[in-house]
């Protein structure tokens, strides 16, 4: 029989550093980290707006059954992010408004869901961010053993306890734990970059000129006609 456990502490990246990250978005954190760590694309927010960052508290759980969400708002703090992943594939709504009420209590900044999720109109009327791959208003058990705070796979990515995950409109990338201060360092030096090429962009300056792209048109044998 597998073993089945319910791991209480991790270590978590420092809330300073996740701050930034959110700051950094989803999207500058995967370049600063050398194009690493972005989940399916499928995992989609359902909601507007949200941009966070939180330490992850990992849950693996039967498909179409929740108990072990139950058993990881215990063990979570403020400024985790709960990732929920089923060991085979699943859509039913495994999270709704009243666990969100729960975990929201416990200083979750939100969820992602390799799974469903369901009440989706309470949780955008609450701030509850959620990324699931499904809305679905199939309910779920709580009858089967599962794992908290264990590696998981979600969204075709491994994540480890404690990690750090970024969330926003466009998607979700993981940076591993021991790796999260030094991608911060590099994401605020490509913001850096940016502003100036953001001023000349909107000075009128091609991007074939910033970027010195011509030669490259030309040793790739495009003609202009």
């Amino acid at each position: 029989m597998s073993r089945h456990v319910v791991v209480r502490r991790v270590p978590r990246v420092a809330a300073e550093v996740l701050a930034g990250l959110a700051e950094a978005g989803v999207s500058t954190v995967h370049e600063a980290d050398g194009r690493r760590g972005a989940l399916d694309p499928a995992l989609r927010p359902i909601q507007a707006g949200a941009r966070i960052a939180g330490s992850a508290v990992t849950v693996s759980c039967h498909p179409g059954d929740n108990l072990m969400i139950h058993a990881a708002v215990e063990v979570c703090s403020p400024g985790d992010l709960l990732v929920v992943t089923t060991t085979s594939p699943s859509t039913d709504g495994m999270l709704g408004e009243l666990l969100a009420t729960s975990l929201a209590a416990r200083g979750v900044v939100g969820v992602v869901l390799d799974a469903g999720v369901r009440d989706v109109g309470e949780l955008r009327a609450m701030g509850f961010p959620v990324w699931s791959r499904a809305v679905s208003p199939q309910g779920t058990v709580k009858a089967s053993p599962g794992s908290v705070n264990v590696p998981v796979i979600c969204g075709g990515r491994s994540i480890a306890p404690g990690d750090a995950v970024v969330a926003d409109d466009d998607g979700l990338v993981v940076v591993p734990r021991d790796r999260a201060a030094t991608v911060l360092e590099a994401a605020r030096r490509r913001l850096d970059a940016e502003t100036g090429k953001r001023a000349r962009l909107a000075a009128g300056e091609l991007g074939l000129d910033m970027y010195e792209l011509r030669p490259l048109l030309d040793r790739l044998g495009v003609e202009y006609l």
